[in-house]
């Protein structure tokens, strides 16, 4: 049974709003406000937009995500990353796709993952100083 689209939920952390623990949702999420835990979703086409003034701490695992704001955690994209000129990552970006944006930045790696179905198929990169023959 295919959904409409007036049946597709979207959930809303206004603004001055505050989420402290876990946040699971389908559809789609957008995130004005902060949130100190994991974003996850129950789908595989959700997605999940943190605006300019909204903020996570805490992973994300979400199949598409676009962020304009701040977080401060590692990022899985298992569709697409877009990062906006304003984002700001504390934290790895595992993706499949990426779009980033001049003035976005990065404080950690940006991952290259075909399959990012589970934690057991990402692996941090080799340190080179220790595979490079002295």
């Amino acid at each position: 049974m295919r959904r409409k689209k007036t049946d597709q939920g979207i959930t809303l952390i206004a603004a001055e709003t505050q989420v402290v623990g876990d946040v699971h949702f389908k559809n789609q999420l957008f995130v004005y406000g902060h949130i100190e835990g994991n974003v996850i979703a129950d789908e595989e086409g959700a997605s999940v937009l943190i605006s300019e003034g909204g903020s996570v701490r805490g992973e994300i695992r979400v199949p598409s995500v676009t962020i304009n704001g701040r977080v401060d955690g590692d990022i899985f994209g298992k569709v697409r990353v877009e990062l906006a000129d304003k984002a700001a990552i504390h934290g790895n970006v595992y993706y499949r796709l990426i779009e980033m944006q001049l003035g976005a930045r990065v404080e950690g790696q940006l991952v290259h993952a075909e399959d990012l179905t589970g934690e057991d198929n990402v692996h941090p990169l080799p340190d080179r100083k220790k595979d490079s023959p002295s």
